[in-house]
């Protein structure tokens, strides 16, 4: 997840994004960036493989068909998205369609591996010889498919890619062999054997290397749709959350339900008990307790009546509301926040694999390398010596453990990650994994437990704190507000006090009669005229200081006590915090709550870098900030208000206890509630993003070395395609070696 990269919006006249059809790798996405570029009147442009998409920012004068037209020349195609708009998503049919293709290759592969394994005996025998002929036939050209349409449209448009290299080592073994079994070419054994050929063997095949790397590249394939089969569904989630209608005021007074796209700016809309506010606007009429936590993230209510502000999204939980309409459609709060996850993933294309960056080089390299020497051997008078030389050197560069490497270090890396309970979503996460310098964390949810809980209670003097509190949990018994459950879970314990006549007060609290007693739980901010005494009143200013929550308690015209709240430390937060600690990674605390109770959090915590106060798209904004200092920033959160800095972070660590589309939105997801897993989860993916290079870092050596040999005679194809299969198995035991990380997995 590479930063977003900080464009010169000024000299753009337009923002343009396109669904990108026709990329199947990471030199796909660099050679369509590379074509916008260089077009004129583009400011700069970002291609997202992971979701298709491109965007592109022109000056005035720019010529949007212009820029389709050359991707179009360059064998892909751009369709216009609007603005907010996801492509569609075809990851789900992709991973279906290369997990069938790896199962159909898988059992072919093993077969002919069987016979390679088994030597002269079985090679040689023509039933067995005749079979591997139809198994690779139907694998090459059914399950391989892909490959040789995908190497032909490059070709066309004169480029290459992973798919290349894949058609081109798997056809040649193919069509070499199925020449050496129907007569028509010698490639080893007879009179003038190669080395490794036996002497007098009716010709070797090596159908084997065909079919394994198609078989292993295809097995690549699923992996990679499975990571990404999800990346525009943060971005949905976060959408779904707005309401589909509204129910409009008439200037007459009557009220019809209408699609919240006919609401306009200005209008009147009622929100009833329990419904979800669809726009954006000021309160006119009424009062009631609005669940902000899909925005804010904080799980005590605010509190709206007249001139307050609300948001689409959020939810009246006790009371109707009459909204006078200030914003709809994309100006609203919940759109602006899909729209900077939006514009955060789009500078977040998947890092290009390393076998991507060069097949442009490489493939063509291969190719002059195997034609010069089948001329050089040529020219010496030996054109047999110089055909077989040349398939070897075909088969020997074709990219088996290329393809291995990755996939395999993903299975044992992701698969280990999954038996700690962590969900991490791809090589491009390990990647960017190592980079991370700073963590910065969410507080309500992530670092603390998200419900709140009552911590002390003071009574006036002369007061008695049991009865105060079985009062108030009288009162409360018939309250939803999260404080309400909070107070009766304090008295559970004391004998059960009944009440009448429940009331909400709007902006105040609620009250009921309870032993003859007009009782009030009085909401924080408010005293409802109670008299309060100075005991009380400088406890309540002690326990505001120290960032928990107030609320009074009282009867008779006079308060009683008063509660402190506070939202507790998730448990294991501290030893958690500790080992990012010891890996020397800085750690910042970001959150809406307000400055008391963030930095009182903090204190508890350890964390000295204390951000409080910063509301959704300032969270985006901050972490944007960091990363212009030169930091590299990896952001855990749990809520709809993480989603815009999880995006934007170089890395997202998101809790499985969160929203949906802060799990979406995010890199890393730590399904079980243990704060432990972030330190597990980035020693999982620095382990596993090490341990693919060293893999890719073998299977380019082995090509360094073994393409020479290849030239100069001394590997037949018959041993090339051993060695090919030797460097499979030496990147597939490398990869084994992260089944330890992490100690053993929790039962």
């Amino acid at each position: 997840m590479a930063t977003t990269r900080p464009r010169e919006t000024a000299t753009s006249a337009a923002e343009l994004r396109y669904a990108v059809r026709g990329m199947t790798c990471g030199a796909c996405s660099a050679r369509v960036q590379r074509v916008l570029e260089r077009q004129p009147g583009v400011v700069d442009a970002e291609v997202n493989l992971a979701t298709g998409t491109a965007v592109a920012h022109l000056e005035a004068g720019g010529d949007d068909a212009a820029l389709r037209e050359a991707v179009e020349r360059a064998g892909y195609e751009l369709v216009p998205l609007a603005a907010g708009a996801l492509p569609d998503d075809d990851h789900d049919r992709r991973r279906r369609s290369w997990g069938l293709r790896a199962a159909v290759a898988a059992p072919a592969a093993a077969f002919l591996m069987a016979g390679m394994v088994a030597g002269d005996g079985l090679a040689g025998d023509d039933a067995y010889r005749w079979a591997s002929f139809a198994l690779a036939t139907l694998v090459q050209f059914g399950v391989g498919w892909p490959f040789l349409r995908e190497a032909a449209r490059r070709a066309r448009f004169g480029g290459a890619s992973m798919d290349t290299l894949v058609a081109v080592g798997t056809l040649t073994a193919y069509l070499a062999s199925a020449a050496a079994l129907l007569g028509w070419v010698d490639l080893g054994g007879g009179t003038d054997p190669m080395p490794g050929d036996a002497a007098g063997h009716p010709g070797h095949l090596w159908f084997e290397s065909s079919v394994l790397v198609i078989a292993f590249v295809s097995l690549g394939r699923y992996l990679e749709a499975r990571a990404t089969s999800r990346a525009g569904a943060g971005l949905r989630a976060l959408l779904r959350l707005g309401a589909d209608e509204a129910t409009l005021l008439t200037p007459d007074g009557d009220a019809s339900v209408v699609p919240v796209a006919a609401v306009r700016v200005g209008d009147l809309v009622l929100v009833r008990p329990g419904g979800r506010i669809p726009v954006d606007g000021e309160v006119v009429d009424g009062a009631s307790s609005v669940d902000t936590a899909m925005l804010t993230g904080e799980p005590i209510p605010v509190e709206a009546g007249p001139g307050s502000h609300v948001s689409g999204g959020t939810v009246s939980l006790t009371g109707a509301l009459t909204v006078r309409v200030t914003a709809v459609g994309g100006d609203t709060a919940l759109a602006r926040i899909a729209t900077q996850v939006a514009a955060a993933q789009a500078g977040k294309g998947a890092a290009q694999r390393l076998a991507d960056r060069v097949s442009a080089v490489f493939v063509p390299a291969v190719l002059a390398i195997a034609a010069a020497t089948f001329a050089g051997w040529w020219i010496a008078g030996e054109p047999d010596t110089g055909f077989r030389a040349a398939v070897a050197v075909l088969v020997v560069a074709c990219p088996c453990s290329l393809g291995l490497a990755t996939p395999a270090a993903l299975m044992a890396g992701l698969g280990r990650a999954a038996e700690l309970g962590i969900v991490i979503r791809g090589v491009d996460a390990m990647e960017r994994v190592r980079r991370v310098s700073t963590v910065v964390f969410d507080k309500t949810g992530t670092l603390t437990a998200g419900t709140p809980a009552l911590r002390e209670v003071v009574v006036a003097p002369g007061g008695d704190r049991d009865r105060a509190l079985g009062l108030a949990a009288a009162v409360e018994r018939s309250s939803e507000h999260p404080l309400a459950r909070a107070v009766r879970a304090a008295a559970a314990d004391l004998p059960r006090v009944p009440a009448t006549g429940f009331t909400t007060v709007a902006g105040v609290g609620v009250r009921a009669d309870v032993e003859g007693r007009d009782v009030m739980v009085v909401r924080p901010g408010a005293d409802a005229g109670l008299e309060v005494h100075p005991d009380l009143r400088a406890a309540e200013e002690r326990m505001r200081g120290g960032g928990l929550t107030t609320a009074l308690v009282g009867w008779d015209g006079a308060a009683e006590a008063v509660l402190a709240f506070e939202d507790p430390p998730r448990p294991g937060a501290g030893g958690a915090l500790a080992a990012l600690r010891r890996q020397g990674l800085d750690l910042v605390l970001l959150t809406g709550d307000n400055p008391r109770a963030a930095a009182a959090a903090g204190e508890r915590l350890g964390i000295t870098r204390v951000l409080a106060g910063v509301m959704p798209g300032g969270k985006r904004d901050e972490v944007e900030r960091l990363q212009r200092a030169g930091e590299r920033v990896a952001v855990v959160g749990d809520g709809v208000n993480d989603a815009p800095a999880l995006a934007q972070a170089d890395l997202g660590i998101a809790l499985g206890s969160g929203t949906d589309v802060a799990i979406e939105t995010a890199d890393i997801t730590l399904v079980r509630p243990d704060l432990h897993g972030v330190a597990t989860a980035l020693e999982i993916s620095r382990r596993t993003h090490r341990t693919i290079a060293q893999n890719l870092g073998w299977a380019f050596a082995y090509n360094v070395a073994a393409i020479p040999l290849a030239v100069a005679g001394m590997l037949s194809p018959a041993i090339a395609g051993a060695a090919m299969a030797l460097s499979s198995v030496s990147v597939v035991l490398n990869a084994l070696r992260l089944r330890r990380v992490g100690g053993r997995a929790p039962a």
